[in-house]
């Protein structure tokens, strides 16, 4: 038999079928032979070991008293900064006129108010 001078069609029938027959053949084969995707139970001995609880010394416990006060003061700073800026920006808010009194409405630059002041 000589295949060299024969000329193979891709699209005819019995040729579709041979290619998904091996394809199929190769699918079976492969999911066989491949080894199990499921993970392996390792069974671990159970052994009690105990470990050993952190106790803190005097000098740790100064040490965390410090650092909480250090967080606690600072948060207090952070309070007292953020009611000084609330204080500023109603400051600069408010809008003063030459007797004395003062009006809490928004300054706008070029608005109605702006117009009667200058």
């Amino acid at each position: 038999m000589n295949f060299t001078n024969k000329n193979i069609c891709l699209t005819s029938r019995s040729t579709i079928m041979v290619i998904i027959a091996l394809l199929i053949s190769t699918l079976v084969l492969a999911s066989v032979l491949a080894p199990s995707t499921v993970p392996a139970i390792i069974e671990e001995e159970d052994e009690v070991t105990e470990e050993e609880v952190w106790v803190p010394t005097k000098e740790d416990i100064e040490y965390q008293d410090s650092m909480f006060c250090i967080i606690e003061q600072t948060q207090q700073d952070v309070d007292t900064i953020k009611q000084d800026i609330d204080a500023i920006l109603y400051k600069l808010d408010r809008l003063e006129y030459k007797d004395g009194t003062s009006d809490s409405i928004r300054y706008v630059k070029g608005g109605p108010i702006d117009r009667k002041r200058n």
